[in-house]
């Protein structure tokens, strides 16, 4: 591949992301703007609620499903079909390295005293576990399928059209992973710390679609991750585990 081709290509993943994370916060603050102005008490739960459905869900499967039609490709670019049991052995097998990825950084971070950013949903969730319960059940039907589409079926694949996938894969991971700097809290060098980790599983992610070629597979893969984080975090709320 020709150096304007990697250029082209890597432009093409930044248009798509700053345009994914755009629409998404415009729709979601015309949401909330709508609710204030007749007057609906927007709560922890329900403004999260509005951000999976219209960030996650909306803004990012709107610009994927815009780039297709811009470009005049079928849906079956993305690569979508029905999970085989090779499939599904790479959800097992993604979903177990993604989450012992991060236990073992977190074990590091422990040891090395390195402070990391709390996610602020997250935040929510252990002042009102009803929020977990929300994020479990998006994690699998929302956040997955809408965060994949996005990264990993646009984003990653656009790469992959200049680029192998020893380069695609950990650039996609970047992107995605630098996204999530606007949903954490604390100070910018414990944000960076937050996504640094980040990286690894979505690197898992997209490794998992590049062998598959199916994006159900790291939509699976991603939404049982998150799913299983949100929900040891609800079983140590429920203990009144400190936090």
């Amino acid at each position: 591949m020709t150096a304007q081709a990697v250029a082209r290509a890597l432009v093409a993943a930044l248009v798509l992301t700053i345009a994914g994370v755009g629409a998404g916060l415009l729709l979601v603050l015309g949401v909330l703007l709508a609710a204030d102005a007749v007057g609906v008490m927007m709560t922890p739960l329900r403004t999260i609620a509005v951000s999976l459905v219209f960030a996650t869900g909306l803004g990012f499967g709107g610009v994927a499903l815009a780039y297709l039609r811009r470009r005049g490709l079928p849906i079956s670019y993305v690569g979508i079909s029905r999970p085989s049991r090779a499939d599904a052995l790479a959800v097992g097998a993604g979903y177990v390295t993604a989450l012992v990825l991060v236990a073992i950084a977190g074990v590091v971070l422990m040891r090395t005293e390195t402070e990391a950013a709390p996610n602020t949903a997250a935040q929510a969730g252990i002042a009102d576990p009803a929020v977990l319960v929300l994020l479990m059940l998006a994690s699998l039907v929302i956040i997955g399928p809408g965060e994949e589409l996005l990264f990993r079926g646009i984003v990653q694949r656009r790469l992959r059209e200049a680029l192998p996938a020893v380069a695609a894969i950990p650039l996609a991971s970047i992107i995605f992973a630098a996204i999530h700097y606007l949903s954490l809290a604390g100070a910018p060098e414990a944000r960076i710390v937050s996504i640094s980790v980040l990286v690894l599983p979505t690197l898992v992610f997209g490794v998992v679609y590049e062998l598959t070629d199916n994006l159900v597979v790291p939509a699976l893969t991603h939404g049982l991750y998150n799913a299983t984080l949100f929900g040891l975090l609800y079983i140590a709320v429920s203990a009144d585990v400190p936090m």
